[in-house]
């Protein structure tokens, strides 16, 4: 099975790696961060602005691929903070449906690219 590998243009990368790839039916997502597509920098206004916008540059992303939050299954958190992750919850649990939330874990980073201060990475299932 040949992977299909692509970058969404609405959402700059910063390395040598896709934003994307979808093989088997699972779409794995690169880690997101606060990247604000019109302008391409990155933005910090507060831990819950920032959550929010790396939430919604996935939205656009699985969007592109024609599914939801409801197809995803699996999340990775990172943040430079663990105290935030009261603030991060209360964020990230607005992009599901109530109790159907994917598999997760949370993991406290001494640093993030770009500075950022919340990284989301995921997989999700393309039917």
């Amino acid at each position: 099975m040949i992977p299909k590998k692509f970058s969404i243009e609405k959402i700059p990368s910063y390395g040598p790696y896709n934003t994307c790839v979808l093989v088997g039916g699972f779409l794995f997502i690169s880690g997101q961060i606060a990247v604000y597509e019109d302008t391409k920098k990155l933005g910090f206004n507060n831990i819950e602005m920032e959550t929010k916008k790396v939430m919604e540059n996935i939205k656009i992303i699985l969007s592109e691929n024609g599914i939801g939050f409801q197809n995803v299954i699996k999340t990775s958190i990172f943040v430079t903070d663990m105290r935030n992750f009261p603030i991060i919850n209360n964020v990230y649990s607005k992009f599901f449906h109530k109790g159907s939330y994917p598999a997760r874990e949370t993991v406290e980073v001494v640093g993030l690219p770009k500075n950022a201060n919340i990284e989301i990475s995921l997989i999700a299932y393309k039917n």
